[in-house]
This record gives C-alpha cells, sequence and structure tokens, in this order.
C-alpha cells in the first residue's frame, strides 16, 4: 500500500423516498470527507424508475465535489428488463461500474470495473479471473477474517475494500420477504419494503433478532463496526473502507472513520461517539477475528 486508506460510501441498499435519497446523496457531495461515492440499485429494480430521474444531477453534484462516482449493478438479473438494464449500465462511458452480478463482469468485456461484495470472491482464483475481465478493485465479502482479507490482498494488483460499517448484504433471493411478511405477492408488493428504511428485523423463535430483511435481501441484523481493525486491515494491504449508508448520520461516521484511520481520535473515544450516533445499534465484527459474525471483538492495545 502506498498511500493512505480511501472511503467508500456504498450504494443505499434500501427503499428510500426519491427525493430523499436525492438530498442524501447531495449532502454526502457536499460534507462527507468519503473518496468514493457508490450511485444505483442493488436490491430490487422495481424501484429503479424511481430514483433514476435523479441519478445525472446526483452523479454530477458528487463529481463537482471531488467524489469519485461508481454506478453500482443489481445483484441478481433474472428478467429481460434486467438484462437491457445492465447492458445500458455496462455501456455507459466515463464512469466506473459495479459489477454484483457475474453478468455484469462479462458485459464490460474487458474494461475496468469494480468485482463488487456480492460476487462471493473468497479465493486467489476467482480474483485472478475477474482480474483477467478487467476487474481494478474489489470489495470482498463480509465472512472473510483478516487473514484471508490479507493473502487475498497479498496475491493481487487490484485494490481492496472491506466492508467496514453498516448492516451487511448476506443475500438475494428472487422471493420478496418484506412482501410476504404483509401477506402480498411480489409483484403487488405495494413497495413496502419503504417501511423499514434501515430493514425489517427477523426476531428467533425466542424472540432475539438475529438478521434483516430488505425486500429481497438478508442483511445482518447487527451493524458492522471495524473502526478498532481498520488501522490493522491498512497494514496488511486493504486500501479502501466500505461504509453501508443507513439513516444514521453518515457525515458524521465517515468522519470517525477518517479520524482513527489518521490517527486523530482514539479508539475508545471512537466508538463511544459511534454508539451514540447509531442509537439502539448492536455491533459487530465477528467475522474479521475469524469468529460468528454476530460478535464483537474489542481491540487490544
Amino acid at each position: 500500500m502506498t498511500s493512505s486508506p480511501k472511503l467508500t460510501l456504498g450504494p443505499v441498499l434500501f427503499n428510500w423516498k426519491p427525493e430523499d435519497l436525492r438530498d442524501f446523496y447531495f449532502r454526502m457531495a457536499d460534507e462527507a470527507d468519503v473518496d468514493t461515492v457508490h450511485v444505483g440499485e442493488v436490491v430490487c429494480s422495481k424501484r429503479t424508475p424511481f430514483f433514476e430521474p435523479f441519478i445525472p444531477e446526483v452523479v454530477e453534484r458528487l463529481a463537482a465535489a471531488g467524489k469519485e462516482v461508481v454506478l453500482s449493478s443489481l445483484a441478481l438479473i433474472m428478467s429481460d428488463r434486467e438484462i437491457a438494464q445492465a447492458r445500458d449500465l455496462a455501456q455507459n462511458d466515463g464512469i466506473l461500474v459495479e459489477a454484483n452480478d457475474i453478468s455484469v463482469a462479462a458485459l464490460m468485456q474487458g474494461r475496468p470495473f469494480v468485482a463488487g461484495p456480492l460476487l462471493n470472491i473468497y479465493n486467489e482464483g476467482t480474483l485472478a479471473t475477474l482480474a483477467a475481465m478487467g476487474a481494478t478493485r474489489v470489495c470482498l465479502p463480509a465472512e472473510l477474517s483478516a487473514d484471508a482479507v490479507a493473502a487475498l490482498a497479498a496475491s493481487t494488483a487490484m485494490e481492496t475494500e472491506v466492508q467496514a460499517f453498516g448492516r451487511l448484504p448476506l443475500a438475494i433471493s428472487a422471493r420478496c420477504y418484506a412482501a410476504r411478511a404483509r401477506n402480498l405477492s411480489k409483484d403487488g408488493c405495494q413497495y413496502v419494503c419503504a417501511d423499514d428504511p434501515d430493514g425489517m428485523a427477523v426476531e428467533t423463535l425466542d424472540e432475539v433478532p438475529f438478521l434483516a430483511v430488505n425486500g429481497t435481501q438478508t442483511m445482518s441484523y447487527h451493524i458492522m463496526d471495524l473502526l478498532g481493525d481498520a488501522a490493522g486491515l491498512a497494514a496488511r494491504g486493504v486500501e479502501r473502507f466500505r461504509l453501508w449508508p443507513q439513516t444514521f448520520d453518515m457525515v458524521a461516521v465517515a468522519a470517525l472513520f477518517r479520524a482513527v484511520l489518521a490517527g486523530k481520535t482514539g479508539l475508545d473515544e471512537a466508538e463511544d461517539r459511534l454508539a451514540g450516533l447509531c442509537p439502539g445499534a448492536e455491533f459487530a465484527n465477528g467475522y474479521i477475528h475469524g469468529r460468528p459474525g454476530h460478535l464483537f471483538i474489542e481491540a487490544q492495545d
């Protein structure tokens, strides 16, 4: 690694109102200390038409503020309409694309792209295949331990990114859990996923929350928090840290990660401030320590 770690704001995974989503990106452009911002619908193509008219002005605002813009693809492409959308995305000029479905990587035809976290990249062979297809950056799955992340980072010339904050995208399905929970069909979903702007908690039979549902997407219930692990990961070759947007103050969250990475804020203070920014959140970092993902392992001095 030859430069300071960079911060990436991942695409908004939830179904926020189009105007609210536009204003969120405008604020990120004007106030957030992040290097890269992802824009685009990843979870459900039925949401796309609502925000699509705002994308040009959002991209322009972000670029004018000096942010790198990346257009993120759907994670599951099933219909002819979604295939056409993927082709249009892959053919855009001048803006980097994140492939979250392997078909999008194939459509890039050797042009640079980001290998997204939903491509299930767990070994050096997969990394090499994606690099041969044109990938220049990879966001690794959240289930990897620090040792595995370091081994993969050392094996590739691609920029290596890890997911460092937010509810983690774990799986995607053809079925819509949010609609099913309300006795609605997927085709007649009434966009009820918008009722849960940070996802809908799912409980065990013992009424212990352990997952979250976001339309067709399964997510972690716990909020990933790698504040205490970021510096160590950076020393082992990680060049980027991804923050997943939530309804928390993402400008302040990004500032905390920046301050910790720069050594300007102590970890205990940063963790206290993060807890204050995310009332009610349960944090976790177990995966990076090779432990069950829902655990939180405190940093050791």
